[in-house]
């Protein structure tokens, strides 16, 4: 009996000991520090890591990491209204933990919906309309329609990433452009793959709008104002895939591409390159995973046609049957079968607006989050090329020391220390822009980690739900069934 008394007080005493440890001020500042942005990241041992294992090695040198920017005539991009430049860069943690706060609580729904062709043949193409509904100050009314073609969306994209991607900000990618898909639409087939395609894309512009006014800054931004906002938009140029512009750009990533083999940055934060590494293993799983459910969706599919096959074949079977237990029972089958296609239907949409397009965004993002960590060593690299200028200049300082023609020194040796000081100044302005993008890569980085663990925990726990409700149908529609089998005598 004292045994188990003394077994009672050890676990009153434990569960205090935990209550007390919950409640403490110097835990809650703890566990807030772990979520904090200017953390290096996410903690290691994160257990909500979802791909904390992967460890495949991928190329360096793949042109997918290149953001799709126009080299070309671009838009016309709006001038950010940002004065200073500690506003954009140089943000005290307080600012940042309170930023956080407030993402998640802005009122703000965007949705993209009525899709319509404009225009005949190859001249056509498609307009979306883009609703916005908001209390923010910012914008002029609560509630705006707006009429947008796919290459506005376009547009936009090009001037937020020449705008941010410079200074570490991760932009989300527009969706990607499909000559063959829109070309069926132009020509006005209205087949179900016609059909299917417009609200992919729909679907796809939506999810776009609704990540990039997720960023404090971009939500901000003229250009996305006026996007959400003006009835009319200067049109957009320089977004056709075989235009000269669109030429340039695969000539301008070939050429990136051999600039990163050249340029070999040695890395001093662990951080940094152990971020760069679990992305590019990253990378390679979600795409490997994004072409296993694809074939899914697919496989899925061809089973809801060739269960339709089968429920009209047992119909047909049915009808010709003598014997009328049996004619009713094949009846009943047909009728089961029709609605499982149904089901088998539903689920493969499932599949694919739930899982596919969340991988497919997804390694879009994983793109642009790399592209990031690429402008920082390009930021590097213009850093340690006026570094080796400065090197340069001072040398031939000092040579002038040893000129031949006394009357020209004094001009010579006024010209170089213009320079010497011109060049000292560039390298310190690439050391704080160097400074400046790491920091904002780290922020950006923590916030798109959570956003990525919270965006898949959502989705798999709706995907689940819908799997669930289509088995409990089938249970459902099979339990109906029975008595017609076991009547069949």
């Amino acid at each position: 009996m004292s045994e188990e008394r003394g077994s009672s007080a050890q676990t009153e005493e434990d569960e205090d000991l935990f209550v007390s440890a919950m409640e403490s001020p110097e835990a809650a500042r703890l566990s807030a520090e772990d979520l904090s942005p200017s953390s290096n990241g996410p903690r290691d041992d994160d257990p909500d890591d979802l791909f904390a294992e992967a460890t495949e090695e991928v190329s360096l040198d793949s042109p997918e990491r290149q953001p799709i920017l126009s080299d070309g005539p671009s838009p016309a991009i709006t001038p950010v209204s940002i004065s200073p430049r500690v506003d954009v860069f140089d943000r005290s943690p307080d600012l940042d933990e309170e930023e956080e706060e407030n993402r998640d609580t802005f009122d703000i729904q965007i949705s993209v919906s009525d899709p319509e062709k404009v225009g005949d043949g190859m001249n056509a193409f498609m307009v979306y309309k883009v609703t916005t509904k908001t209390s923010l100050s910012i914008f002029s009314r609560d509630e705006v329609c707006v009429k947008r073609r796919f290459s506005d969306f376009l547009g936009l994209h090009s001037k937020l990433a020449s705008k941010y991607m410079h200074m570490g900000f991760i932009v989300p990618p527009a969706p990607e452009k499909s000559i063959v898909g829109m070309t069926k639409v132009k020509v006005g087939k209205e087949d179900l793959s016609s059909v299917e395609f417009v609200e992919k894309r729909r679907s796809a512009l939506e999810r776009y709008l609704l990540r990039t006014v997720k960023h404090p800054a971009l939500l901000k931004d003229p250009d996305v104002l006026q996007f959400l906002e003006s009835s009319e938009l200067p049109r957009a140029v320089s977004t056709q895939a075989l235009s000269g512009a669109g030429i340039l750009r695969m000539v301008n990533k070939a050429a990136d591409a051999v600039n990163k083999m050249t340029i070999k940055m040695n890395e001093s934060d662990a951080w940094f390159e152990e971020k760069q590494q679990q992305f590019e293993n990253l990378d390679v799983q979600l795409r490997k995973l994004h072409v296993s459910v694809e074939s899914l969706v697919c496989h899925r599919k061809e089973l809801s046609v060739n269960t339709a096959l089968f429920a009209k074949s047992a119909a047909m079977l049915g009808n010709s049957e003598d014997h009328t237990a049996l004619s009713r029972a094949l009846s009943q089958l047909a009728e089961v079968e029709e609605k499982i296609e149904q089901l088998h239907q539903e689920q493969a949409n499932a599949d694919f607006y739930l899982i596919s397009e969340l991988l497919g965004d997804y390694v879009r993002l994983i793109t642009a989050v790399r592209g990031v960590f690429d402008q920082r060593m390009k930021t590097w690299g213009k850093w340690q090329d006026a570094q080796l200028m400065l090197q340069r200049k001072r040398e031939a300082e000092a040579k002038l020391q040893y000129a031949s023609k006394p009357e020209k020194l004094q001009q010579a040796r006024d010209e170089i220390r213009e320079e010497i000081e011109e060049w000292e100044g560039k390298v310190q302005h690439g050391e704080r822009d160097f400074e400046q993008i790491s920091r904002n890569i780290r922020r950006e980085v923590g916030q798109f980690e959570k956003e990525r663990v919270k965006d898949f925990r959502v989705v798999i726990m709706k995907y689940l739900e819908s799997l669930v409700h289509s088995q409990q149908q089938l249970i459902k529609y099979w339990e109906a069934f029975l008595p017609e089998a076991k009547a069949i005598a």
